[in-house]
């Protein structure tokens, strides 16, 4: 240990503790077991969620009589003949989703940049507290409110956008009427609702940490305030809004209650139209829940929970990806 070279005043103690680096190196790698075991845990889960989907859809693949990716059918009333295949349950999940998203992101951006950089922080706090409010809302009470109070008034807009915009497959009617509110286009604008509060509030946190020099830098220069924010604060936080964006779509392909009470069943909706019916991925396991007694139906509907926990990967891993790239531009 070092000797002190300059004197002390007596009864002063020394400004610096010396620490032994034998113990400081042992709770280093205590801590650092202990993260790697908390890090871990996740990656175990998640593994070990795959592996029994897997494990429990393999043999009712093995048994299936229809193409589990292209066929339209879903039939497993017969154990014996099973027919079943996720083509409609992926189109009708993947259009409300990304129906809510296209929706949900653009709100929830303005609102983000708009309590960050505009409203003034007395009302900044109780304005963001209230849309963080909108996650705390069960999801059969939105499911409730979308089917009877907002499918009604959208129609009229629903009629207008079929009526001049039907020569595009995306507005062409469907197999369910416009006048009941069941489809996709209803499901979507009460999926984007109940997205925005996840989007709206990870895009105010990433704005939040936009350097105050880049801001003060573009203000010097004679930036307008909109200038300012299209200039440092956009730019700063475009990773930080697809990653927010891609938990909104995750919320969105996994939600099931809320779809389960809006979308109407349609019998072959594979017109890739947004006023067409039909079951998500989420709420066809669950209309279904009640009937899981033999292994090999139950394992159809485990077969398409696999589906969907690969898309959601698949989706994350794409975000990822692009978030990474737009970091390192």
């Amino acid at each position: 240990m070092a000797r002190e070279t300059l004197e002390r005043p007596p009864g002063t103690k020394p400004a610096l503790t010396a620490v032994d680096p034998r113990k400081a190196r042992r709770g280093d790698r205590l801590f650092k077991s202990l993260a790697a075991a908390a890090g871990s845990t996740i990656v175990a889960a998640i593994a070990l969620i795959a592996i029994f989907l897997l494990v429990r859809a393999i043999p009712s693949l093995r048994a299936n009589h229809a193409n589990f990716f292209t066929s339209a059918q879903f039939s497993t009333t017969n154990a014996e003949h099973l027919a079943f295949g996720i083509r409609d349950l992926f189109m009708v999940t993947v259009l409300s989703s990304i129906t809510a998203l296209a929706l949900a992101v653009p709100v929830a951006v303005g609102i983000a940049v708009f309590l960050t950089q505009y409203v003034p922080k007395r009302l900044a706090r109780p304005f963001a507290a209230m849309v963080d409010l909108l996650a705390a809302v069960p999801s059969i009470i939105f499911g409730l409110w979308g089917i009877f109070v907002l499918a009604p008034q959208i129609e009229p807009f629903a009629a207008f956008l079929n009526r001049n915009l039907g020569w595009l497959f995306l507005f062409k009617q469907g197999n369910v009427s416009l006048a009941g509110g069941g489809t996709i286009f209803t499901a979507g604008m009460v999926l984007s609702v109940m997205i925005l509060p996840i989007i709206t509030s990870v895009s105010r946190e990433v704005f939040r940490q936009t350097p105050h020099i880049q801001m003060e830098a573009a203000q010097a220069l004679g930036a307008t305030k909109w200038e300012v924010v299209r200039m440092t604060v956009l730019p700063f936080g475009r990773s930080g809004v697809i990653a927010a964006s891609m938990l909104g779509l995750g919320r969105a392909l996994g939600e099931t209650v809320a779809a389960l009470i809006i979308l109407r069943s349609a019998a072959h909706p594979g017109h890739w139209s947004v006023f067409d019916g039909g079951y998500t991925f989420a709420s066809k396991i669950a209309s279904a829940a009640a009937e899981f007694s033999e292994p090999l139906p139950t394992g159809a509907y485990i077969s398409a929970g696999f589906a969907l926990f690969v898309l959601t990967f698949v989706v994350n891993a794409a975000a990822r990806t692009i978030a990474g790239g737009k970091v390192n531009a």
